[in-house]
């Protein structure tokens, strides 16, 4: 399995990068998750438009998802795709993003995308893809992780959350934990986030063999968040950086 990072930015983009959004490849196979500012154009770097195989989005907070709205028109309005792409998204999360493309009272969005609602214990496949469902702890909205398996190999997405068993649950023996690290110690301001040594500590209890620290503020300076990270996790910590592959491995 592998994961391109197509922005890691936490909350807005830093001068000349991405927010939060991924792509996670395997046998052909491509899983665009969460779609932050920026994010649609670097996955064109890496894949067609029409090799998007589905769009995973981990709750409604702008910074996730608002380039998938450029990505609809690239394929209704482009032809640059079939319609009917797989969506899957918490279910507070289509009625307002389909509202924001309306053409004339018609859901256009709904042509592009086949949405799928998925909640805590959802459990889906995309092609070699099988995909488990978790609770996020965030605010405002319902907010879910992403555990992801194929080839035998275990991607664990946090997406937004704050200190959770849930968490734990979702990186269990996880190959690559991909955790939110909003704060560092000094920064830490609201529970429904985390510090690089609470990803840390989900990540030792989980038992995950490698974390990798996202949704950084861009006011921030990564590498103390890596080392912030080391403290409460011994394994494997580096910090999400725009245009990174990872291959995953056992």
């Amino acid at each position: 399995m592998e994961l391109t990072v197509l922005g890691a930015c936490g909350t807005w983009p830093g001068p000349g990068q991405a927010n939060c959004g991924y792509l996670v490849g395997h046998e052909g196979s491509y899983l665009w998750m969460d779609a932050g500012s920026g994010t649609f154009a670097n996955l064109q770097r890496h894949i067609r438009i029409d090799q998007i195989s589905a769009v995973l989005i981990s709750h409604g907070h702008a910074d996730h998802f608002v380039d998938t709205i450029a990505a609809f028109y690239a394929r209704h309005y482009g032809g640059l795709g079939t319609p009917g792409l797989p969506f899957y998204s918490p279910p507070d999360f289509v009625g307002y993003a389909c509202t924001l493309v309306s053409e004339a009272g018609l859901d256009v969005m709904r042509q592009a995308f086949a949405f799928t609602d998925v909640v805590a214990g959802s459990v889906f496949d995309v092609g070699p893809f099988h995909v488990t469902v978790f609770p996020m702890e965030h605010i405002g909205v319902q907010a879910v992780g992403y555990r992801i398996e194929a080839g035998g190999i275990v991607l664990a997405y946090s997406g937004d959350t704050g200190p959770s068993p849930a968490v734990v649950e979702l990186a269990r023996d996880a190959d690559l934990f991909l955790c939110e690290a909003t704060y560092q110690e000094a920064s830490r301001k609201f529970p429904f986030h985390m510090s690089a040594g609470q990803a840390g500590e989900h990540a030792t209890a989980a038992g995950a063999k490698q974390l990798l620290l996202t949704h950084i503020l861009p006011t921030l300076d990564a590498q103390v968040s890596a080392a912030e990270g080391s403290l409460t996790f011994a394994g494997p910590v580096d910090v999400a950086r725009e245009g990174a592959v990872v291959e995953i491995k056992k």
